[in-house]
């Protein structure tokens, strides 16, 4: 039958658009009900239109001052991560030394491990060092928690490059810092791009680590998850909305960019 043919013919492509259909159809809930007017204290069930909460994003009490918390965390963590992640992946692919395999599993544990572990284990050694839980505590998490997803992003990018192009660089006089601007460095940036994305997103969303060492310390998902036990405020649901408009505009530039630097090569 022509109809089980042409099923049959575009399935691979059918499942890819249900599946993403059923990741973003959470994110499509969240940006309906952020123009939701509820009667009571859960925007749970839908009222009737209104644009009430994007007109005062921050009226919920210490609602943006948690969020403006977790940016600050999520950026400094990003850099930390990105910075040390791209060192050990540069370190790992480029250099032989004792212990090498032993590092590049050990790399892989905080992927592999529960969250619940690592926050209970990293709770454990701040207070024998007798730390004060908090934002410095939280940042430390952070940053060991993102570094292996950096680390496994650069470190794929590093992998695929060809030593060719180097040698060539220094084959015309270009000196070791030189080298690395001009040519390993643009290079990589796609990979320690990605990797910087993926910590800046991880940092932002962690509920389980943050929530064991931050003391009084209230980040955004700790706010969200105290929020749920009274009621959600229907910003809460304008702040999401805001974050994956962002994040879809930031992924669709770089498509572009990368787009045009494809069609600019000749």
């Amino acid at each position: 039958m022509p109809v089980l043919r042409w099923l049959r013919r575009h399935l691979i492509v059918i499942a890819g658009l249900l599946t993403l259909a059923y990741m973003i159809l959470p994110n499509i809930v969240v940006m309906v009900f952020s123009f939701n007017k509820p009667n009571g204290r859960f925007n749970y069930s839908w009222q009737r239109f209104s644009l009430d909460a994007w007109k005062d994003p921050c009226g919920v009490a210490d609602m943006c001052g948690s969020l403006s918390l977790s940016l600050q965390i999520a950026v400094w963590a990003t850099v930390g991560a990105t910075v040390l992640g791209t060192m050990i992946a540069f370190a790992l692919v480029r250099y032989r030394f004792r212990a090498r395999g032993a590092i590049n599993s050990l790399i892989f544990l905080p992927m592999a491990m529960p969250e619940v572990v690592m926050a209970a284990s990293l709770l454990t050694l701040f207070l024998n060092m007798g730390a004060q839980l908090g934002f410095w505590t939280i940042l430390i998490a952070h940053i060991m928690f993102c570094l292996s997803f950096v680390v496994t992003a650069v470190k794929a990018r590093v992998m695929s490059m060809d030593p060719k192009l180097e040698e060539a660089a220094r084959d015309l006089y270009a000196g070791p810092v030189q080298t690395f601007v001009r040519v390993t460095l643009p290079i990589a940036a796609p990979g320690i791009a990605a990797g910087a994305l993926l910590a800046f997103a991880l940092s932002f969303d962690d509920f389980i680590i943050t929530n064991f060492n931050a003391g009084s310390t209230v980040t955004f998902p700790m706010f969200v998850w105290g929020s749920a036990q009274r009621g959600t405020p229907v910003q809460i649901n304008v702040i999401g909305t805001a974050m994956f408009i962002i994040a879809v505009l930031v992924v669709l530039a770089g498509q572009l960019i990368a787009n045009r630097r494809k069609n600019a090569r000749p």
